[in-house]
């Protein structure tokens, strides 16, 4: 059975630098999929930018974006979930899915909702964010029999990269 499983945490708890490590200690295992990661100027977050496992990186999202989809204060460029966040999610047999992450940015892009939805169905190991904030999509795949939630916080961000990839490595 695939292991699969959701790091939920508070914004900023560390669950795109958790995925990261995650990724850098399993480098003898083919893994794939994306993180995004917040882009600030003087401080203040003006948006939010989509990085594959392979390196491709685009904003999705940012202040001058006009959208639409529009979330919050931010312009959502669905296009880069067509080329790079879409594409990363292509597997083969033993790789393990990254997905950083499963929140209202990404999931207006419905093709990307269907694309999680089988990959949460495919028998392949997938290890995803989600915020703590509660959502249609996230909310259904939280109360899932076959998906181990672990809380993601301060205290335990550290450690957990090391812990999750000592249960991956095969």
């Amino acid at each position: 059975m695939p292991t699969r499983i959701l790091l939920e945490g508070r914004p900023g708890s560390g669950k795109t630098t958790a995925i990261r490590r995650l990724a850098g200690l399993l480098r003898a295992r083919e893994t794939v999929g994306f993180t995004t990661e917040e882009i600030r100027t003087d401080g203040a977050r003006i948006g939010f930018a989509l990085e594959t496992l392979s390196g491709e990186r685009a904003v999705l999202a940012h202040v001058d974006l006009p959208g639409p989809p529009r979330v919050g204060r931010y312009g959502v460029d669905l296009g880069v979930m067509e080329r790079l966040a879409l594409p990363s999610l292509v597997w083969s047999a033993g790789a393990l899915v990254l997905v950083d992450e499963l929140g209202r940015m990404e999931l207006a892009h419905r093709p990307f909702e269907e694309a999680v939805r089988a990959l949460f169905s495919a028998d392949v190991d997938v290890v995803a964010t989600v915020q703590a904030q509660h959502g249609p999509f996230t909310d259904a795949l939280k109360h899932r029999t076959d998906i181990e939630m672990v809380q993601l916080t301060r205290a335990n961000r550290d450690a957990l990269p090391a812990q999750l990839a000592a249960r991956l490595t095969r």
